[in-house]
């Protein structure tokens, strides 16, 4: 007779498992410390400026444009593709708002709908020349960009027209309405950002429920407790500082809309797989039975749908269609994506990295203007938080691949 010898068990290494998370989650987890570190650096040069209430809402306001480009720019990278057309074609779009509006007496919902009709069948003529004729996409929006710009200078004729109707303009410079009793607090603020905190911690718990059925590696019972509370400090404290002033921004609603829709598209759907199949090995995609032709396709007609609507929420803060819109939209947004997580090869990013990359360069022009840094090294220190960006990109993948 045997006498079985029982097996010790070993205790799962926290560090071990944090430091197998990290590796998992490098490039967004490093731009989410990399934005809180520019925050808290901002914060203590302006003297608390940077966290008002007041400077809050114009950091939404003021960025909110380029943070719907960055997110459209997002998914054509992770296609494989670039689009240098967005800028151009916001621009295009905000011209031609103005033209029905102002000048044609079209009422702004009716032109709204057409402007964003405008921007998908811009982007549909660029990705049918991408995707079934086969000219790189760099060309096919080089050649969108010199378009729409003359078309901008020929729909204006030079001079800007103004002004918008009441209504469009809060797309970007209005708020909620109050509702409820009389407060300190704008209370339909406080709603949404409880609602918010309570999507998000049981998103947090569906994730770890669900990584958990499939033998993943998981956060120690410690310290995921320490990230929803990290998450619900960031959570109460960005809706107490809305909360303060004058609520939630329209445009702020906009783009929550867009990284729910987008980031879940991309996450669970049939499309959003797609995409990241054909951006990582495209030939292996196409033997897997996926259209690549159609998802670059549609890849594009996003694109143009997001700049139209971009253009749109800058004509409505600018209250007016100028010909000089737009100028290096496209570079603002390219750079956001890359910052965000995107990969150069294609097949890697989030939506949400595309925000977080996007609130980096917010962060920093709205910080350096603060303390007064001039336009000429505001751009020179953009231009080495890009390059230091996509040379960590290179870093780990060169490391990983050892």
């Amino acid at each position: 007779m045997t006498t079985e010898i029982p097996q010790k068990t070993e205790r799962p290494d926290p560090v071990g498992l944090l430091t197998t998370v990290l590796r998992g989650n490098v490039r967004q987890y490093g731009m989410l410390g990399a934005l809180a570190l520019i925050v808290l650096l901002f914060q203590i040069w302006t003297g608390g400026i940077l966290l008002q209430p007041l400077n809050i809402t114009n950091l939404i306001q003021q960025n909110g444009y380029i943070l719907i480009l960055a997110i459209g720019m997002m998914i054509v990278i992770i296609a494989g593709h670039i689009d240098l057309s967005v800028g151009s074609l916001a621009a295009f779009v905000g011209a031609a708002s103005a033209v029905m509006m102002v000048k044609g007496q079209v009422p702004w919902p009716v032109a709204l709908v057409a402007a964003l009709l405008i921007g998908a069948l811009a982007g549909a003529w660029q990705g049918f020349w991408i995707a079934y004729i086969g000219i790189p996409s760099f060309i096919v929006t080089l050649a969108g960009m010199l378009l729409f710009r003359g078309g901008t200078q020929i729909l204006l004729q030079g001079q800007s027209v103004a002004p918008f109707p009441a209504g469009f303009q809060k797309i970007s410079s209005g708020f909620l309405p109050q509702v409820g009793p009389h407060t300190n607090y704008h209370n339909l603020t406080l709603l949404i950002g409880a609602a918010v905190l309570a999507v998000a911690v049981l998103q947090e718990v569906r994730g770890r429920r669900q990584a958990a059925s499939y033998g993943l590696v998981l956060l120690p019972a410690g310290l995921f407790a320490a990230k929803l509370a990290a998450i619900a400090v960031a959570v109460l404290a960005f809706t107490l500082l809305l909360a303060s002033y004058h609520g939630v921004p329209i445009v702020l609603l906009i783009l929550g809309a867009l990284l729910v829709g987008f980031g879940y598209l991309m996450r669970n759907s049939i499309l959003g797989r797609h995409t990241y199949a054909i951006g990582g090995n495209e030939a292996a995609a196409k033997l897997s039975g996926v259209k690549s032709k159609r998802v670059v396709f549609l890849a594009f007609v996003n694109m143009g749908v997001l700049a139209a609507l971009a253009g749109l929420v800058f004509a409505a803060r600018l209250n007016a269609g100028t010909p000089q819109a737009g100028i290096n939209f496209e570079l603002e947004a390219i750079a956001a994506a890359f910052i965000g997580g995107a990969s150069a090869s294609g097949g890697v990013g989030t939506v949400l990295g595309a925000i977080i990359g996007g609130l980096v360069l917010g962060v920093l022009n709205n910080g350096m203007s603060l303390v007064g840094v001039g336009t000429d090294y505001q751009q020179v220190i953009k231009g080495l938080v890009l390059l230091a960006a996509v040379g960590f990109d290179v870093y780990n993948k060169r490391k990983a691949g050892s």
